[in-house]
């Protein structure tokens, strides 16, 4: 398995959840945090209201961002290049499918990811809940919540303590099927 790790969180404008307005990645080697990028990301669809208010985005922010196809651009190989992570990773890997195939992108047939909401509920079960947030403030995280940057970086940094505390993390390591859009196993 490789030591190579692409923590990614997505904001998205609506309720539809197949575009994104922002996404944040960090890359982890060796049990540490070596890279964050984030970048606003223009969904060229409508906001909803709520959206706007949980992320703080609104359309007139993304004017002028790139749009998911020429951002895959840049980021196709540092998404290529590990095991991807999420906190909630079903939602995460579920707007990323749909913005492929919205942008009639093709990438790999399939992608190994692990949920670290799911490993946090094995290394932590005493904690009330696994949100980002309680886990990250349990941990003593820094987190500016549902911004993609902030989030994707303290995913990666729960990943290394959920590895730090010695939770095995082949046992989370799920594949993603892009063309079902699922997890097949």
């Amino acid at each position: 398995m490789t030591d190579r790790y692409i923590a990614f969180d997505v904001e998205t404008p609506n309720s539809a959840n197949h575009r994104m307005s922002a996404i944040g990645i960090s890359v982890i080697e060796n049990h540490e945090v070596i890279r964050d990028f984030a970048t606003l990301v223009n969904p060229e669809t409508h906001f909803d209201r709520f959206n706007i208010q949980l992320t703080g985005i609104s359309p007139e922010m993304v004017a002028d961002a790139p749009n998911f196809a020429q951002l895959w651009e840049l980021i196709e190989p540092l998404m290529s290049s590990g095991i991807l992570l999420a906190h909630n990773a079903p939602f995460d890997m579920g707007v990323l499918a749909k913005c492929l195939r919205a942008y009639d992108i093709s990438w790999k047939p399939r992608a190994e990811y692990a949920c670290t909401c799911r490993m946090a509920r094995a290394c932590y079960p005493q904690l009330v809940n696994h949100k980002l947030n309680t886990v990250s403030e349990h941990l003593g995280i820094a987190l500016d919540h549902h911004k993609a940057s902030s989030d994707a970086h303290a995913c990666a940094e729960i990943f290394c303590c959920c590895q730090a505390d010695g939770l095995p993390v082949s046992r989370f390591v799920r594949t993603y099927d892009f063309t079902s859009m699922r997890t097949v196993w």
